[in-house]
């Protein structure tokens, strides 16, 4: 009984050693991506901001942020966002947010566009190996970001929701025309947002041991036929919504080499996926930002399901009607 204890130990101490490892391991590899977006994403703002380029690009984004009730200036950090990742708009959003006077509302729509559309040169490149159209997924996302940070934009000031002052992650301090005061300030940002990403691997594990990922996968899957996949389409696009789009994307792109899917179903997944992937990592991202709950995961679910249901509705009335008119003529 002894002997069995004393191997008990060191085989636990082991596991835990393997697993924190492994959870070390995961977090350098996603923080070396971070940093490889970022750091040149921050230089660039700054060179930006000293130079006076960034009230002059705001002009241009301006436009846009007005019609979703944001400042202009936050416009770059979508558009950082577009062209790089998440973390390169969430770098953008930590040199610029402080100084903004956000609301809670205003925070929670600028994360729900970075999430609905973000790093779309890999992300549409995904899209095409996978069989789905380029242009028309780019525009279901950036239209759809824009379309739903209006409506939420709009909810929020017709109900009164969050209009309190947002709680930032990041804080600039004082104003310090000094360089090095600058770059202490912004490897202060960066070290939070490793941490964040340490404590996002941390409860992701916990989320997939306890079975919550599986949960989702269980509650999703039956309800995805209804938005125009079929049974072999419809659990690989659970995966992506869940754990992401390189995740489900390349499933689609295995079961579409192989004949199984159609063109429109794999659309139709690639659309779904496209404004509403890694549910629990992203939102968890966001959440950090100062983003609310109900606005970056319930409302995303909720708009991108619709958004998708009504074009599966218009292309079948499309297609009755050609089918009636050949009838017809025939």
């Amino acid at each position: 009984m002894a002997d069995t204890e004393k191997t008990a130990l060191p085989s636990a101490a082991a596991a835990s050693r393997n697993y924190l490892q492994s959870l070390l391991k995961d977090t350098a590899l996603t923080s070396w991506e971070l940093i490889r977006i970022t750091v040149p994403v921050v230089i660039i703002t700054k060179i930006l901001e000293e130079l006076g380029l960034i009230s002059w690009l705001s002009l241009l984004l301006e436009p846009v942020m007005r019609l979703v009730g944001l400042p202009g200036s936050l416009g770059l950090v979508w558009a950082t966002s577009l062209l790089t990742s998440i973390y390169g708009g969430m770098a953008v959003f930590a040199a610029l947010a402080p100084g903004l006077s956000l609301t809670a509302a205003q925070v929670t729509i600028i994360c729900s566009i970075m999430l609905i559309a973000h790093s779309l040169p890999l992300e549409l490149s995904i899209s095409r190996r996978a069989g789905a159209a380029v242009m028309p997924v780019a525009v279901l996302r950036v239209g759809g970001a824009v379309l739903y940070a209006f409506l939420l934009d709009r909810v929020c000031r017709l109900l009164g929701l969050w209009q309190e002052p947002a709680r930032l992650l990041f804080r600039t301090g004082e104003a310090d025309p000094e360089l090095g005061a600058w770059i202490l300030n912004q490897v202060s940002n960066l070290g939070m947002i490793i941490l964040v990403i340490f404590c996002i691997m941390v409860c992701m594990r916990i989320l997939r041991a306890i079975g919550v990922l599986t949960l989702f996968e269980r509650l999703l899957g039956p309800v995805l036929p209804v938005f125009g996949m079929s049974r072999q389409a419809a659990p690989l696009t659970v995966v992506g919504m869940v754990m992401g789009l390189s995740y489900g994307g390349a499933l689609i792109i295995r079961e579409a080499c192989s004949g199984k899917l159609d063109r429109r179903e794999i659309f139709y997944s690639m659309a779904l996926m496209g404004m509403c992937h890694s549910l629990v990592e992203d939102t968890l991202l966001m959440m950090a930002l100062g983003g609310r709950f109900g606005g970056i995961f319930w409302g995303r679910i909720l708009f991108s399901l619709g958004i998708v249901l009504c074009i599966v509705r218009v292309v079948r009335t499309f297609e009755q009607r050609k089918t009636g008119n050949s009838a017809g003529t025939a």
